[in-house]
């Protein structure tokens, strides 16, 4: 009944809310002045004469200040301590007043010592009223969506990590939230072990495991906004051991900006894991290839050609043409970029040209290029994924290697001034077809930078987190979907980045070169994949299954390496190499090949590929791209098929 009676008071008109809080103010100011006279009498008072008027002032004065100080205006059950003090200035000016109406009034018999009797016995019931009325309110909240309650037990008990502002708000959201109940604070500050806020106690670290068996704790809520990611890292680590599911509040710019709210919780961000701190990036360079100019990114519909993009765009480019052999992607980047713009700066006219068109058609290209101007090309275009190549070589060598002579030959025709190829570490000492085919279009942008007036740059980095065929999207299906999360081998690792991050260097990189330079990417140590699976199956709340705990929930699984996958991979084929003016760029001292000596390869090449001769490719391959090991026997789907039908 009492519940009932909450949510239907919940559920009432703004209008009847702050009615029954005026009459209940009316009153309140009759009670306090008739209490004060009493206790100064030291007797029930009975009002005489003219005091009778003193009785109808006080509301009178009481309700039109507290209306101008908006005490009608405040949400009762979310209504916070600071509210006291708005109270406490609307009852001290309520008393001041009444006390000059009194004065002026000339009537007699009122000791002075009513007056502050008056206001704290005003201030004790208008503000004990609310506090009242939120604690009893406090426990139901309205179900827009479908007039029901939601009750605090439904609620999921949580401990939040990390008692500042940040911490101390995300309690107050979520105490009215419907989701999660927070129980306490986790913080590392020793000096306020033991201290409460808001009600909440705060605990050491290692306190969690008495929290989680006392609370039946699920998850751990991370609210440290501004700490870097190596601070993240250190914490998420130490949260691995527990079963518990980790979450974290967004970043204070997103905050800031408007873009989430301080409850909008989120998954621990996998770039976290890794514990890399940005590093300020140098405007002077971001700038130089695309302020003010005409840029065309190829690959534009991308992982790393979308964010090329949505960085490019910032940096304010005159006009910016995406290039991309897919219609959905094209659509969906345009989409975005359209979006983009009209938030962060309408008034500035950026031209966006979306471009259906395929990088091996140099026409095309060179068409492109000069009806636009172009003066900074992007080329992010590439088939990446291994084993997909390793089914389908000819296409990736179309793609790959003439897809860059093609779209490099129509840059020097068109006279473009800079030229940067996203490239990959896989492209050092290959062991497979997708990273030979990258090396290759290294190998010929570095010879036709010799004779070109375009400078072609190369950038050479590892993996990219949420990139498309990336591991870490793949395991959180896998972990949603119960698992087995697989792995190929237990002892294959893999250089990450973060694609903003990625994106970002590139653009740098690319103003550095003088022609023909290869750079690589400070990517930080190489991680195990293995150990990621687990950390992210932990960070998910769940137990890894295995002999040692046969009762856990998620297997790990192991595959055995793919057609072409190495086990670990390197950003660099000698030694050579030097220091640029940013920490994470360094410059790549390569061999190279003259262009005379490659265009009789690639003559080769291109005849092989049109007959479908993969022996021969790879032959050429091999003879071109030092290094390169085939990991595995000639893969392409027709070519296989058909040697089983002769052969069958």
């Amino acid at each position: 009944m009492r519940s009932q009676a909450r949510t239907l008071f919940i559920g009432l008109p703004r209008q009847m809310k702050a009615f029954i809080l005026i009459s209940a103010d009316v009153f309140f100011a009759m009670l306090a002045l008739w209490a004060a006279l009493s206790l100064r009498w030291g007797e029930l008072y009975v009002p005489k004469g003219d005091e009778w008027y003193l009785f109808a002032a006080a509301p009178a004065i009481a309700v039109p200040i507290f209306v101008k100080l908006g005490l009608y205006r405040a949400i009762i059950r979310y209504m916070e301590v600071r509210a006291l003090w708005t109270i406490i200035q609307a009852t001290t000016l309520y008393a001041l007043v009444f006390a000059f109406i009194l004065y002026e009034s000339g009537i007699k018999g009122i000791p002075r010592t009513v007056l502050p009797l008056n206001w704290l016995n005003m201030m004790l019931l208008v503000s004990g009223s609310r506090f009242l009325a939120r604690w009893w309110l406090g426990e139901v909240y309205l179900n827009l969506g479908g007039g029901r309650g939601v009750k605090s037990h439904s609620k999921k008990n949580v401990v939040i990590y990390g008692a500042g502002n940040a911490g101390v708000q995300l309690a107050s959201a979520l105490a009215y939230g419907r989701e999660f109940k927070p129980v306490a604070f986790i913080d590392d500050d020793v000096r306020l072990h033991k201290q409460k806020v808001n009600g909440l106690r705060i605990y050491p670290l290692s306190s969690l495991r008495y929290l989680i068996e006392r609370h039946q704790l699920s998850d751990v809520l991370l609210a440290m906004p501004s700490a870097n990611r190596t601070r993240k890292s250190e914490i998420i680590r130490l949260l691995e051991p527990f079963a518990v599911h980790v979450m974290s509040m967004p970043g204070l710019s997103d905050i800031a900006q408007g873009k989430v709210t301080v409850d909008a919780l989120q998954e621990v961000d996998i770039a976290d894991l890794l514990g890399r701190s940005a590093v300020l990036p140098n405007q002077s360079l971001l700038q130089a290839n695309i302020a003010g100019k005409s840029v065309m990114v190829t690959g534009a519909g991308g992982s790393i050609g979308s964010e090329l993009c949505r960085q490019i765009i910032r940096l304010q480019p005159n006009t910016l043409i995406l290039f991309e052999s897919s219609e959905f992607a094209l659509y969906a980047i345009e989409k975005e970029l359209q979006h983009l713009l009209s938030k962060t700066n309408p008034a500035k006219q950026i031209k966006l040209i979306p471009v259906l068109g395929s990088v091996a058609n140099q026409g095309r290209i060179e068409k492109v290029c000069a009806t636009f101007k172009v003066q900074t090309i992007y080329h992010a275009a590439a088939y990446k994924h291994v084993p997909m190549v390793e089914k389908n070589p000819g296409e990736a060598i179309w793609n790959n290697i003439f897809g860059t002579l093609r779209t490099a030959q129509a840059a020097i025709s068109a006279k473009v001034e800079t030229f940067v190829l996203i490239s990959t570490d896989k492209a050092v000492r290959p062991t497979n077809t997708m990273g030979a085919t990258k090396r290759f279009a290294e190998l010929i942008l570095q010879a036709l930078s010799l004779n070109a007036d375009t400078r072609f740059t190369m950038v050479r980095f590892g993996n990219v987190l949420g990139s498309s065929g990336s591991v870490v999207p793949l395991f959180k299906e896998q972990i949603a979907r119960g698992g087995p999360v697989t792995v190929t081998d237990e002892r294959i690792t893999r250089y990450f980045m973060t694609i903003p991050e990625a994106a970002q260097l590139v653009i740098q990189a690319g103003a550095m070169g003088h022609g023909g330079d290869v750079f690589v990417l400070d990517m930080g140590e190489p991680i195990r994949i293995v150990d990621l699976a687990k950390r992210m199956i932990h960070l998910s709340g769940l137990e890894i299954k295995d002999e040692t705990h046969p009762d856990g929930d998620i297997e790990v699984g192991f595959t055995g390496l793919r057609p072409g996958e190495k086990l670990y991979e390197e950003l660099l084929i000698g030694d050579n190499v030097s220091e640029t003016s940013h920490t994470r760029i360094m410059r790549a001292q390569e061999y190279m090949i003259p262009w005379a000596e490659l265009e009789e390869r690639l003559a080769t090449l291109e005849q092989a590929t049109k007959d479908d001769d993969f022996e021969r490719i790879r032959d050429v391959l091999m003879d071109v791209v030092a290094g390169f090991i085939p990991q595995c026997e000639i893969e392409d789907v027709l070519w296989k098929e058909d040697r089983r039908i002769v052969s069958g």
